[in-house]
């Protein structure tokens, strides 16, 4: 591809840059600064949300209670999911969209920009309700991630419903987030750039905003019903009224599956930029990455109940769910291949980024193999619950989801930042991740396998030996994070500058900008060949 960068001012007030202090950040619709705050928000989050980790990684340190009461090691694994899904994930995934997704498309600007800083500033918002709820009388939300009803209606905390609002808000934001997205991609691609053309992080990121405005109100149906239930007499959920809490997990799924792929799909869109990078030969199959991951979005909507086999739905609907939950390994497994082939005979180099997609693949693929298991009905009935299932989701969403966010950080920063972070810190980081994180999660399945409850602040002593590994695992990973940060902040203030394209077998129109990429990109469309 080639491109032509006119950076010319064409009249705009702001076209010679920021504006100065505070305000800048408050005010501002430029998309570099927007996924900026994004991603800075987002690691604030997943630094938050980690501590709530290490508190229940404390906790199950030893068996017995050690440091925390049982109503607040609830409150700390409620907390710990929300936060990491809610706040942590999807911002930073956003965050990625709002930087690249212009500069991959040779657009100026995401095409709603006033909507883009309100979805943004929403967020904060959110997380400062829900945060605050841990402050309230009887504490926070203590009815796990997935918010059961009765458990959540009937028995909740009064700080519920400031749970409810605050999911209220994510919701709208990431609708908003998601319609601009779609917006981008369709009105504001440069001449040439037809679709077959955008490179598969946009893809997937398409794909992923359909997603979310398909789900993100279903979730704000069923904290609605939840609601109605606590404070306004209805029963839906209450077998005493007429309801069904099975329709919570119905309704709730619905949205919860999809919501793990929106987690996931935009990882393996930034994966399918990062291998043929280091590989130095374009991504083996990529039409084929494109249809798979349409799939798997659609397969994502009919395989919810694979969570519910064991409340008792009929035979054929645990069939029909236990077939199309093993499909959707087909079109993931179409996409592992293709980044294996493309890996096939390139000339690799492993810098960071690379380190960080190669586990990505070699872990996601475990925690594929994971769900398999558990999408097998009858074999689930004795892996439900347990810390077989935390281990399956924890393999796929941290080397999923926050490695691929790490890949991509460490990708792009040179062309954020306009600096090389040190490739050394930067391997170091990665080794001792990918070591606490296994160390964290692997002996999960084989406690699980042993009968281990999920969600439980003690223990039989059978147990105590894995669990010691996994929170020393658990201590290293999390400890680890603190480092990054000084890899962040070492890059931003100084290291060596980068060029305009800083890795060999980078492709796409992002690397013809100058690093760090211009306040103002493409006002002048580049043409696309």
């Amino acid at each position: 591809m080639s491109a032509v960068i006119d950076d010319h001012s064409h009249g705009h007030e702001h076209a010679h840059g920021p504006a100065k202090g505070l305000m800048r950040w408050v005010l501002t619709t430029n998309h570099k600064d927007i996924g900026t705050m994004y991603l800075w928000f987002s690691f604030m989050m997943f630094l938050l949300g980690g501590s709530f980790a290490m508190v229940i990684r404390a906790e199950l340190f030893q068996p017995g209670l050690q440091i925390v009461q049982p109503e607040f090691f609830n409150q700390m694994t409620t907390m710990h999911g929300l936060v990491m899904v809610f706040g942590a994930v999807m911002p930073a995934f956003v965050g990625l969209a709002n930087w690249m997704i212009p500069l991959m498309i040779g657009a100026p600007d995401m095409a709603l920009p006033r909507m883009n800083n309100f979805s943004f500033w929403l967020l904060p918002a959110a997380f400062l309700l829900l945060v605050s709820t841990l402050f309230m009388p009887g504490g926070g939300p203590n009815f796990g991630w997935t918010f059961y009803a009765p458990l959540s209606t009937t028995y909740a905390p009064e700080s519920v419903t400031f749970f409810i609002f605050a999911i209220h808000l994510m919701g709208i934001s990431s609708i908003m987030g998601a319609i601009n997205v779609i917006a981008t991609i369709l009105n504001l691609r440069a001449p040439g750039m037809t679709l077959m053309k955008m490179p598969l992080f946009v893809w997937t990121w398409l794909i992923t905003a359909f997603l979310l405005i398909a789900v993100m109100p279903v979730l704000a149906g069923v904290v609605t019903m939840m609601l109605m239930d606590i404070h306004f007499g209805t029963s839906f959920f209450s077998a005493a009224g007429g309801g069904d809490p099975v329709l919570f997990q119905h309704v709730f799924w619905f949205f919860g599956h999809p919501e793990v792929y929106i987690m996931i799909l935009p990882a393996f869109g930034a994966v399918s930029s990062i291998i043929p990078a280091f590989s130095r030969k374009p991504l083996f199959g990529y039409t084929s990455m494109v249809y798979a991951t349409g799939a798997i979005a659609f397969l994502s909507f009919i395989v919810w109940a694979h969570h519910m086999f064991v409340v008792g739905i009929p035979v054929v609907g645990e069939l029909f769910f236990m077939y199309a939950t093993m499909l959707i390994a087909v079109p993931t497994g179409v996409k592992v291949f293709n980044w294996v082939s493309t890996m096939w005979e390139g000339s690799l180099t492993f810098e960071t980024p690379m380190l960080f997609a190669i586990a990505f693949v070699i872990l996601f693929t475990i925690g594929g193999f994971s769900g398999l298991m558990l999408a097998i009905a009858p074999a689930d009935f004795q892996y439900h619950d347990t810390y077989f299932v935390v281990a399956h989701f924890h393999y796929v969403l941290v080397p999923g989801a926050i490695f691929g966010i790490f890949a991509s950080a460490y990708y792009w920063l040179p062309k954020w930042t306009g600096h090389m972070y040190d490739e050394t810190l930067g391997k170091l980081h990665f080794w001792l991740s990918f070591i606490g994180m296994n160390m964290a999660f692997f002996p999960m399945h084989f406690v699980g396998l042993a009968g281990m409850p999920r969600r439980i602040p003690d223990y039989n002593l059978q147990f105590a030996d894995f669990n010691m590994v996994s929170s020393i695992g658990a201590f290293t990973f999390g400890a680890t994070q603190i480092f990054f940060l000084f890899i962040v902040i070492k890059c931003i203030r100084g290291g060596a500058p980068a060029p305009a394209k800083p890795w060999d077998g980078a492709e796409g129109l992002e690397w013809s900008v100058p690093s760090p990429a211009p306040y103002h990109t493409f006002q002048t469309p580049p043409e696309v060949k």
